[in-house]
């Protein structure tokens, strides 16, 4: 190899370096913090009540006070890994897998926001990789399959083979999208652990252990999310929720301190 084309490949090979390495934006504004045992997973709220995921049980909470109101505990051996949930009318619905076991497989769990009863269990089977995450948006679901680089992956699939999937009432696969390279290196060697569609159009999601949010879009064509803008949260990643009566206020976690956050998210121009 000459000279040249050892320089040419260094410069090449340097952006995707420095974007990798480059640190995460200052963070949103904080506009509330509540203290929740299960913040351990992720965060979903209807705008009066919070419910606080961990992988085998969910808490929920009084935003106005932060009081409790009800909890509910399942097996470990059924539950081994819930990841984030949403609020759809009276139900919360949640995406489950059985991370950090392979083959991947995957489940749908629904319980009842009032007394937080488990009321019925949608079975995935295999998959194109671990279920992390289950939005509802345009009358359609919206899956993320995460893959990983290591702890929790299958051969020949890393973080690189995290999708999207659009999927019917009935959780059947409509359309997927593969996820921005720029956003899966900052995501490496995890993948997707939130998203969550937001009143502008706009995708935003995060990724394991990184304190960002990135807003993405549905491309025009092809197979791949545009990403749009990368903003900075107070919490490292793990799964969010838009708050449905509170413009902006997004909902995540801060995992070590076990405690859901409320971040005042900007506008994206």
């Amino acid at each position: 190899m000459t000279v040249l084309s050892a320089l040419l490949l260094f410069l090449a090979a340097a952006p995707a370096t420095a974007s990798t390495d480059a640190p995460s934006p200052p963070p949103s504004p904080v506009s509330l913090r509540l203290k929740a045992a299960e913040a351990r997973q992720g965060a979903a709220s209807d705008g009066k009540f919070l419910y606080a995921i961990d992988n085998d049980r969910i808490g929920k909470y009084r935003i106005a006070t932060g009081e409790k109101v009800a909890e509910w505990q399942g097996e470990r051996r059924l539950y081994p890994h819930m990841n984030s949930c949403t609020v759809v009318g009276t139900q919360l619905v949640c995406a489950a897998s059985n991370y950090p076991q392979v083959p991947q497989t995957s489940s749908v769990e629904v319980f009842d926001t009032g007394t937080l009863k488990h009321v019925r269990s949608v079975s995935l089977g295999f998959g194109p990789g671990s279920l992390t995450v289950m939005d509802r948006h345009d009358g359609k679901w919206w899956a993320v399959f995460a893959n990983y680089e290591g702890k929790g992956g299958e051969p020949g699939r890393d973080y690189r083979y995290t999708v999207l999937v659009r999927m019917d009432d009935a959780f059947r696969a409509e359309a997927s999208w593969a996820f921005p390279e720029a956003v899966l290196a900052r995501m490496a060697p995890k993948s997707c652990s939130g998203l969550s569609w937001s009143e502008d159009g706009l995708i935003y999601a995060t990724g394991h252990d990184r304190p960002e949010l990135y807003a993405m879009r549905l491309p025009e064509a092809g197979s791949r999310l545009e990403l749009v803008e990368t903003i900075g949260l107070a919490t490292p990643g793990q799964a969010i929720d838009w708050d449905p009566l509170v413009q902006r206020r997004l909902w995540s976690i801060g995992r070590g301190a076990n405690e859901v956050v409320a971040s005042q998210i900007p506008p994206v121009q």
